[in-house]
């Protein structure tokens, strides 16, 4: 009885992976042959420090300055040195938001809160680059949405 059992559990097997071969598309495809591809060159950073329009409210500033070599780790944040609120009369870089001295509590806090402090979780560098992607994105204005008091 057990060697019939395992004799059938055998062939069911067999029979589900052969269909099952069947069905589902090889992934790798046929084996190619290695060779050298040509990297593209280093994009070059936007490093003209002017201020960029946010396209929508609430977007996070994006950086207009190279952060090449800054570090940014649990102990230092070179950021800081020139956006902390006490810093930024001497370096004439913006203050970061008040909001990043803020708990999700919306308590103030004397220094900058941890949730806040990794600044390239929200802020990027801009490269001028193509995009990788088809970008559809319309400002409300252009869909007809007019400005508070226009009418």
């Amino acid at each position: 009885m057990l060697g019939s059992l395992l004799a059938v559990l055998l062939v069911a097997t067999g029979a589900i992976a052969q269909m099952a071969g069947e069905r589902v598309p090889e992934l790798s495809g046929p084996p190619t042959e290695m060779g050298e591809v040509v990297a593209e060159p280093i994009p070059k950073w936007v490093v003209d420090d002017a201020r960029k329009e946010r396209a929508y409210p609430d977007q996070p500033p994006v950086i207009p300055h190279s952060i090449e070599g800054y570090q940014l780790s649990v102990n230092t944040n070179r950021c800081l040195s020139c956006h902390k609120r006490e810093l930024t009369q001497e370096s004439g870089a913006p203050m970061i938001s008040v909001t990043h001295y803020m708990t999700r509590e919306g308590q103030m806090l004397a220094d900058v809160s941890p949730r806040r402090y990794f600044c390239t979780a929200c802020h990027v560098p801009q490269a001028d680059v193509r995009p990788l992607v088809g970008n559809t994105f319309r400002d409300m204005s252009e869909m007809g949405v007019g400005h508070a008091g226009s009418e």
